[in-house]
């Protein structure tokens, strides 16, 4: 059933419908696939020289949510307008963009799908003059709940971890940028101490290391990050035998991120309010705990959970969104060492900060508000990394992840 794309001003873009269980606060709250309908949003005027694409994904269980919305960026002011949006399925959650620019995949996070016990993968092509979504396809994650999307460096196979399977899946891109059925699943085992949180293995994350050899994954239920060696020419995923790191107990790993530079990774750890240094080394596969730091104000005692976490291309700034604590993190990192100093503690001016984003020319960083239902814009020293509030923000239903078109 295909249906249209909608702007303010009639014009239509081809598009269809597509058909994670996320926790909030300390509790499980299972989200059910529905069908949605299309519908009109406010765009005011053209595209302009100095815009910025932005798409965010969104829950759309249980709110007003039309789906995967496309925003327009003015560069110059940080100003947001709305120009559309496209039904991508249920709870086109968390979004990734080929390399080229020109596809898009959303993870549709539900736990059944086609009446199976799995998500979905889908897949749109990007318009290049302006931005619009065409649905390709969709294939099923091959795990209920999958929570994150990304793509080997090269653009030739979609990575998706699938939350409430406690596995990763391996689905290959055609040439078209469809995606193919997955040609490769791994079950993770383990578990922790935090008995509501990490009976069973959940994986949260996973993503292509800057060499494009090896793949990590967070797994927050068995206090775990994985690796994995990537097999492109086999379209596979190979445990790396001593290749893990274990996390502190109860930490509760969640997304990570590579210095551009250094041999580091840093983990936002969910359970715990922490952030984790690693050492990875890129011949062997292999991580090595070095340091571990707070994401939230000493004695600081309410609850609260990190959510996302990236690293300034420069290498300088590492963000962490803290949930509960409603803030940004910001930290300083050592230009030799890769130490974390704890710069600014930012309030995100709203409720449930999920997934952020820093635009393409590092002097805008954007967070998605989820329970607020908001994309909030604060502006962003490039030298020093720190952020300063200005009041520009706009209203989107349930806001998950937010992902710019780096071409534009």
């Amino acid at each position: 059933m295909r249906m249209g794309f909608v702007t303010d001003d009639g014009r239509s873009y081809k598009t269809s419908l597509s058909s994670r269980r996320e926790f909030l606060a300390a509790a499980a709250v299972g989200l059910v696939a529905c069908a949605r309908g299309s519908h009109s949003l406010e765009s005011r005027g053209e595209s302009q020289p100095d815009d910025a694409l932005l798409y965010v994904g969104t829950y759309t269980e249980g709110t007003r949510s039309d789906g995967i919305y496309l925003l327009r960026m003015d560069r110059r002011t940080g100003n947001l307008r709305r120009v559309g949006s496209v039904d991508a399925g249920a709870n086109p959650s968390f979004l990734a963009i080929h390399p080229n620019g020109r596809a898009l995949y959303a993870a549709n996070e539900v736990e059944t799908h086609n009446g199976k016990p799995t998500g979905a993968v889908s897949a749109f092509a990007i318009a290049s003059d302006t931005g619009a979504l065409t649905r390709l396809n969709e294939q099923p994650s091959e795990g209920g709940a999958p929570c994150f999307v990304s793509m080997d460096r090269s653009g030739r196979v979609v990575l998706v971890a699938n939350y409430a399977a406690g596995s990763v899946a391996m689905l290959p891109i055609k040439a078209d940028g469809a995606l193919a059925p997955a040609t490769k699943v791994v079950r993770h085992t383990g578990s922790g101490p935090n008995a509501e949180r990490q009976s069973a293995p959940h994986a949260h994350c996973i993503v292509a290391d800057p060499s494009n050899r090896f793949a990590l994954a967070a797994d927050l239920g068995a206090d775990r990050v994985f690796v994995y060696r990537l097999d492109l020419d086999d379209k596979s995923l190979r445990h790396v035998e001593g290749g893990d790191t274990v996390m502190r107990p109860g930490a509760g790993p969640r997304h990570i991120a590579f210095h551009p530079t250094l041999p580091l990774v840093f983990v936002a750890n969910e359970l715990d309010s922490t952030v984790a240094t690693l050492r990875f080394d890129a011949e062997r596969g292999a991580l090595s705990p070095l340091d571990i730091r707070s994401t939230i104000p000493p004695g600081w005692t309410g609850t609260n959970y990190p959510a996302d976490i990236h690293i300034a291309s420069s290498g300088r700034t590492l963000y962490v969104s803290n949930r509960g604590l409603n803030s940004l993190a910001v930290f300083s990192v050592a230009a030799s060492t890769g130490a974390l100093t704890l710069e600014q503690m930012v309030p995100t001016e709203g409720d449930w900060p999920r997934n952020f984003s820093l635009d393409p020319t590092g002097r805008w960083l954007l967070v998605a508000n989820q329970r607020s239902d908001s994309v909030v814009v604060f502006g962003r020293d490039p030298e020093s990394g720190r952020l300063t509030p200005t009041r520009q923000q706009i209203a989107i239903p349930s806001p998950v992840c937010l992902r710019f078109h780096a071409s534009r």
